[in-house]
């Protein structure tokens, strides 16, 4: 069977954004994929984190995970910290990874700007890491989002390094899952600028931690403009706040933009807004409520992840181990 490898950083808020862009498509992947969804604990420590913090926030992403509808008996979760593999590959990989490469890497320019004879090696060196995490598990496919398919090509480019070098066809190229634009959600309060963890506006995100009340209400407080809703899709140009709101509403449901274009044409927001908070409170109050259910359960969320990592290790390590005797690593 085809495997699936993905993961998401632990730090702040998991948000509505987070939920239609990657874990709602991961539930559905579980039924056709071998799935494995890590918490990429390691990544996190690219940025200064507060140790008490991280622990809880790596909680909390296991419990969404599990919240959302994926199942820790058919799919494999763990944090990457946990699998000592991971940065064992990460090293070997770097060692024929040109330089070239990584000073491509847009995420390094815009994350370090201006202080980049300051950045740590952690995050110059990350997309490598990244690569590790996937062909440690031969994965197939990588359900990613736009700003990351750059690092995704890397990890290919990685892979195709190492069969050349060795003369194997050792690692697959994995192949790139992007999902349509509904996936990418933007602030309830700036059509413009995409739904970010590090937004502080109380209103700009829904969290998935949030209770059906405030789901609610964010929704209702969303920025609109005067005029009613478009006729057509065509209409949606230049009208932000409508097409994030309409965005989101499709992918909730289930449907294409243009059906819920037609579903609510020429409404007023008002309207529009009442339907869309109670389709978001039936899906992301359900969520929030058992996330939080399981973040109170510390014990269950820890039993899961150290089991997710036992499983994940029986993968990682046969790997690691063929590696090391390919490149020519002395194993007593």
């Amino acid at each position: 069977m085809n495997r699936i490898f993905s993961g998401i950083q632990p730090t702040g808020n998991l948000h509505l954004g987070n939920y239609l862009g990657a874990i709602r498509n991961w539930v559905a992947l579980q039924r056709e994929y071998d799935c494995i969804f890590c918490i990429v604990d390691l990544h996190a420590l690219t940025l200064p984190q507060d140790p008490k913090e991280l622990r809880a926030q790596t909680r909390e992403v296991t419990a969404a995970y599990i919240a959302a509808g994926i199942d820790p008996e058919a799919c494999i979760i763990f944090n990457q910290s946990a699998v000592a593999a991971h940065t064992e590959l990460a090293w070997l990989l770097g060692c024929l990874t040109p330089l070239g490469w990584l000073n491509r890497m847009t995420q390094f320019k815009e994350k370090a700007g201006k202080q980049r004879d300051n950045a740590g090696l952690g995050l110059y060196a990350y997309p490598v890491l990244m690569a590790a995490d996937i062909l440690l598990y031969k994965a197939t496919h990588v359900p990613v989002g736009e700003d990351q398919k750059q690092h995704l090509e890397l990890a290919r480019d990685i892979a195709g390094a190492f069969n050349r070098r060795y003369g194997i066809d050792f690692f697959p190229l994995p192949e790139p899952q992007i999902f349509g634009a509904a996936t990418r959600v933007m602030s309830l309060r700036d059509g413009a600028k995409k739904m970010s963890k590090s937004d502080t506006s109380d209103y700009s995100r829904i969290n998935m931690t949030d209770d059906a009340d405030t789901v609610a209400l964010k929704i209702r407080k969303a920025k609109t403009d005067p005029h009613p809703l478009p006729e057509s899709e065509a209409g949606l140009e230049g009208r932000a706040e409508a097409a994030n709101l309409l965005g989101i509403y499709a992918a909730l449901s289930d449907a294409s933009l243009a059906e819920a274009v037609r579903r609510f044409a020429g409404r007023n927001f008002s309207e529009f807004k009442e339907e869309l908070a109670a389709l978001a409170v039936g899906i992301l109050g359900r969520i929030g409520g058992e996330m939080r259910r399981l973040v109170a359960d510390p014990g269950y969320i820890d039993g899961i992840l150290r089991r997710g990592a036992e499983r994940a290790r029986a993968i990682a390590l046969p790997n690691l181990r063929e590696v090391q005797d390919i490149t020519g690593l002395l194993r007593a």
